[in-house]
């Protein structure tokens, strides 16, 4: 059996993150299923009034639903159509949870879309002790005062996720993401959500591929609307969940672009907690791998 790269990453995550979930994790996700969303405020903010925002963001439709009508309406932003610059830029902050501590992580990366050169610049606080926590707003601004570092890439040595050209069927783009023998097992759908994660926080994706992953994620089995909410950064979005392999996965979507603002991970049982979180806070192209993008869809501080 042939598997992409990705694909071969999370036969991995599957063997090796399901002994970590099961040794943290002992109880049912009844619970998660209700509980306040994980990636910002309670998922009651005001919709916001861009009428097709309010088309996806009403009461009437199911998550699927919801997720496909997005997919065939979103809107592109100014970076889909500057395509003649060489770089693609994301600017991401990370919680991640590393046995009984919390790593916090700034990374900005710039990566040549020909030659797979680029450069990343990080920037890391301190570790939290202790995972049953939850991100704050105040905590960003530690990453303002970190000293940075910068890894440099030569060219071949920053790959996407998927270096092949990307597919734009979902049901082609599942294919390679999960291996089709894996769509019974109960981490099926946290891998699917995973992975539609690692591509919105690892490449650009213009507006046909966001198109592609949201329709991903409208086949994710069990997946659920919460409504509208905020996330850490201040935006607001549409917050989808889903619960699987004791563990609770929770995304905030822009409601107009559909893009993925921020993405979080929790999981149940004696060791409750942060698995992982990430905000995806600018995304763009660049003429350099020292420039930042002038205009993009979600830029924020």
């Amino acid at each position: 059996m042939n598997l992409t790269p990705m694909a071969r990453n999370l036969l991995t995550t599957l063997v090796g993150g399901a002994v970590v979930l099961l040794a943290a994790c002992q109880s049912g996700p009844d619970a998660a299923a209700t509980r306040p969303d994980a990636t910002g405020t309670a998922a009651t903010a005001t919709p916001p009034a861009h009428p097709q925002a309010q088309t996806v963001t009403g009461a009437e439709l199911t998550a699927p639903r919801r997720l496909t009508v997005l997919a065939e309406t979103l809107r592109g932003t100014q970076g889909d159509s500057i395509t003649r610059l060489p770089y693609e830029h994301l600017h991401t902050q990370t919680w991640n949870r590393a046995t009984n501590t919390i790593v916090r992580t700034d990374l900005r990366r710039w990566r040549h879309t020909g030659n797979h050169s680029g450069r990343d610049v990080i920037r890391t606080a301190p570790d939290l002790r202790g995972v049953n926590r939850q991100p704050t707003r105040d905590e960003r601004s530690l990453f303002d005062n970190a000293e940075p570092r910068t890894i440099r890439y030569r060219p071949g040595e920053l790959h996407p996720p998927l270096p092949e050209t990307f597919p734009t069927d979902a049901d082609t783009l599942i294919a390679h993401l999960v291996p089709p023998e894996l769509a019974a097992e109960p981490a099926y759908p946290r891998l699917l959500v995973d992975s539609v994660v690692r591509l919105a926080t690892d490449s650009y994706l213009d507006q046909q591929q966001r198109a592609a992953t949201l329709k991903v994620l409208a086949a994710v089995p069990g997946i659920t609307y919460r409504g509208t909410t905020t996330d850490l950064a201040g935006r607001t979005g549409m917050s989808f969940q889903a619960v699987a392999d004791r563990s609770t996965s929770t995304l905030i979507i822009d409601p107009v672009t559909g893009e993925l603002l921020s993405a979080a991970e929790q999981v149940e049982g004696p060791r409750p907690g942060l698995f992982k979180f990430v905000l995806v806070l600018t995304r763009g192209r660049t003429a350099t791998d020292h420039d930042l993008p002038s205009t993009t869809g979600s830029k924020v501080r």
